[in-house]
């Protein structure tokens, strides 16, 4: 065991009070840095001494305070998290996949979180509120303007977005053209020909928005069967189950002929399906519905949907920003896959359709 040095204070004593973190520099003849460094395990730091102020430590019964921490290494081990909504099924599972990968690395999370209002219109990001306060953030499903991204960058700090991002930004995302194509192009093979799209809010409008990637690729899956993609087909369910409850009445006063309807969202598609029945129409056999999430409650509704791997998403941005404040170059884009889980929400369309 490593002989210990304490400088001008008797032994008994410091083990009998309430050891600090000077103590325990005093003690093993360091700086109170290197003691952070030590006991955190940074780079920096030599075996010995390290050693050394471990069981400095250990024999004077010093526990290390997150804010001590912090003042010696400039660190707040804490990780900004700005999400839109926190009681709506993918922002929840991206911050419970997120919290607990830094949690498992000693981070915490300060959440920034604020409604978006029903007319669509998003309050403004104060970048102040996480200034000094984070090492890194992340930014999950709300595509920011510019001005306001520039802003967050303009903190200094690693920043990772979680589900939308432009060709600049540390992304963790998935191909929402290629959902909305291939969700789409499902309904097609089965037969349906005229097929309503419920999308988002009013200011989804950014051209790397997950809402506007999927109305892409929902307009390209039309178009390459030979269909027209008309805008009348288009509806807005604010991304919530009432949003999408209302917006397919909207769309079946206006076509009365819709077989199928692809929501960018299984939370809007379940409004679907509970306005058809508040309309007296059956689902498949009436109107087909499809979804996107893979969220745990469409099996009982039999929802067909696009399934994301969620969690997966929240636990590599969380690994992607630690990468980044450590120092590391990581990926600048990660993008994951969903797949077709048919259920018995689609089907082809009635006879004479």
């Amino acid at each position: 065991m490593t002989a210990l040095a304490f400088s001008g204070l008797d032994r008994g004593t410091l083990v009998g009070m309430q050891a600090g973190i000077d103590d325990v520099a005093r003690a093993a003849g360091v700086s109170t840095a290197t003691v952070s460094r030590a006991l955190r395990n940074l780079p920096n730091v030599n075996a010995r001494t390290r050693e050394r102020v471990q069981a400095v430590a250990a024999e004077l019964g010093y526990v290390a305070s997150p804010s001590a921490a912090s003042l010696a290494s400039g660190r707040t081990r804490a990780i900004g998290l700005i999400s839109p909504w926190v009681n709506r099924w993918f922002f929840a599972s991206i911050i419970d996949g997120a919290e607990r990968a830094l949690r498992a690395h000693g981070y915490d999370v300060l959440l920034y979180t604020f409604d978006i209002e029903r007319a669509g219109t998003t309050p403004r990001i104060d970048p102040d509120v996480l200034r000094r306060r984070v090492d890194g953030i992340l930014v999950v499903g709300l595509p920011l303007a510019q001005d306001e991204l520039e802003a967050l960058l303009g903190l200094g700090y690693p920043l990772v977005c979680i589900g939308w991002g432009g060709s600049e930004e540390a992304t963790v995302r998935l191909d929402d053209r290629v959902i909305g194509l291939e969700a789409v192009r499902h309904l097609i093979r089965l037969g349906h020909r005229t097929i309503g799209h419920i999308t988002g809010t009013p200011d989804d409008v950014h051209p790397w928005s997950p809402p506007v990637d999927r109305a892409t690729g929902w307009r390209e899956a039309l178009l390459e069967a030979g269909l027209e993609p008309d805008p009348t087909l288009v509806e807005r369910g604010h991304f919530e189950v009432a949003g999408g409850r209302a917006s397919v009445k909207r769309l079946l006063a206006r076509h009365p002929d819709l077989t199928a309807v692809f929501a960018a969202s299984d939370e809007m598609a379940m409004g679907v399906i509970l306005g058809l029945r508040d309309l007296g129409l059956r689902v498949p056999e009436d109107v087909s519905v499809m979804g996107v999430d893979g969220h745990e409650l469409g099996e009982l509704v039999g929802l067909t949907t696009m399934s994301q791997p969620v969690d997966e998403q929240g636990r590599a941005a969380a690994e992607l920003v630690l990468d980044m404040i450590n120092g590391k170059t990581p990926p600048r884009r990660i993008v994951f896959p969903a797949r077709l889980v048919e259920r018995s929400s689609t089907a082809p369309p009635r006879r004479g359709v």
